[in-house]
């Protein structure tokens, strides 16, 4: 089963959308939780909104208070509508949205019969209810749905998309900042990390590597970070792209949120305990850095190992694409940290020799925080380069989008509903560009 789960600003576009269904005889409503009947007992468009406007009328700062979800079973399932009703309610209460008003559309006009939830992200007093890690934990949850209810795993097809999104960078392709766009925009959704070092490690799997630069621009001191595009062997081979380019998640103070989110996430957490327990069994049986290596990623797991310009061990990384967690050595355990490594690594038949590199290939090197001093110029250049922003692009753009992930069971009319919804509104405002839809 497939979530999709999409943030707008305008509540009556996705329930006009889904009330055109049902009168249509092509959907139903499966399910009203919270929401207040209609004199006749039934529900109606406006008796529906009316449900959901206290909450939004509380809302304080959200943006996007509206939420509307598709679950999308494989069209090879067969699922009652009872046991819809139960999956949609149990998928709420996991999500954190259990207490909230919210209405189940079943849609039939397809080969694939599937469920839409419309609800709203605040609460009766306004506040945001989180969505950190909401696509993350929309899958968890779609995992033990798919067992306890015996559908057919979507899995595959979800490492299908997420492969279309996280291939690594290849500079010999061209079109460089498409690519590390593809990448970046996308891995806080699916990876925690919780510093800069794991993020750059992580990074590091795909070609690229990220820099915090500072310089001075009209006399005042400026940081930002910048991206590059690596070869294989971990060498920059492209100028720097600036965050700014690749949206606001890319950029140093959105990450610092990040890994404070990612801190507070993996705290405590079971995934530390498993990935503990995986590294020192793997250690028990390597013999040297390459076997031990191999032995994690047969176990779902990258190694990235930082070496100084002498080849000495200074940090080691632990990737681990099961939980989608990223690890310092020395978060595990002092047994797990750099020093450990290079004892272990270089003594005895154990160290790798000159002689014995070639056949070894190690993880980039990745900084733990690398600062680049830039003249004026170049700076200037990175703040004032608007020829190569990606809004501006529309040849990027395609090709960026070619990239990006399709998601599997997306409602092609849906979509078209939106674009008609959008053109009605910019008709009544007189060419406003306010979205009605999602």
């Amino acid at each position: 089963m497939v979530a999709k789960i999409s943030h707008g600003r305008n509540i009556m576009g996705v329930l006009s959308y889904n009330a055109l269904k049902v009168q249509q005889e092509r959907g139903s409503i499966l399910l009203a939780h919270k929401i207040v009947e209609a004199p006749e007992g039934s529900f109606t468009t406006a008796n529906l909104l009316r449900s959901f406007e206290p909450y939004l009328s509380a809302n304080r700062r959200t943006e996007r208070p509206v939420l509307h979800i598709s679950l999308n079973p494989d069209p090879k399932d067969s699922v009652s509508d009872g046991s819809f009703q139960a999956i949609a309610t149990q998928y709420m209460q996991e999500m954190g949205y259990g207490h909230q008003p919210f209405v189940v559309f079943k849609h039939t006009d397809t080969g694939r019969v599937h469920i839409h939830i419309v609800t709203v992200c605040v609460d009766e007093e306004g506040r945001k209810i989180s969505d950190a890690f909401e696509r993350r934990r929309s899958m968890d949850i779609c995992r033990r749905l798919e067992q306890q209810y015996e559908l057919v795993p979507a899995a595959g097809k979800s490492r299908l998309e997420e492969d279309k999104i996280f291939r690594p960078v290849d500079h010999r392709e061209g079109d460089i900042k498409s690519q590390i766009a593809a990448v970046v925009r996308h891995l806080p959704l699916y990876y925690r990390f919780q510093g800069f070092g794991g993020y750059n490690a992580l990074l590091s799997l795909f070609n690229i590597t990220a820099a915090e630069v500072s310089g001075e621009l009209r006399g005042r001191p400026c940081l930002g970070l910048v991206y590059f595009a690596l070869d294989e062997q971990g060498e920059k081979v492209s100028n720097p792209f600036k965050a700014s380019l690749f949206g606001k998640a890319a950029g140093d103070a959105q990450l610092q949120k990040y890994y404070d989110l990612s801190r507070e996430s993996l705290k405590g957490s079971a995934e530390k305990l498993m990935l503990k327990g995986r590294v020192g069994e793997v250690m028990q049986q390597a013999p040297d850095e390459a076997v031990f290596r191999q032995l994690l990623a047969d176990r779902g797991i990258s190694t990235v190992v930082r070496r100084n310009a002498g080849g000495r061990v200074y940090g080691v990384t632990f990737i681990d694409h099961n939980s989608r967690s990223v690890w310092n050595g020395s978060q595990l355990g002092k047994e797990f940290a750099a020093n450990a490594f290079q004892e272990r690594w270089s003594e005895g038949k154990d160290r790798i020799g000159p002689e014995q590199e070639s056949d070894v290939k190690l993880s980039p090197l990745v900084p733990g925080r690398e600062v680049v001093d830039l003249p004026e110029d170049l700076f200037r250049f990175l703040e004032n380069d608007q020829s190569s922003d990606l809004g501006q692009d529309s040849s990027l753009m395609e090709a960026l989008g070619s990239l990006l992930p399709q998601t599997w069971g997306e409602d092609r009319e849906e979509q078209e509903f939106n674009k008609r919804m959008k053109k009605r509104k910019r008709r009544r405002s007189g060419g406003g560009n306010e979205p009605a839809g999602l």
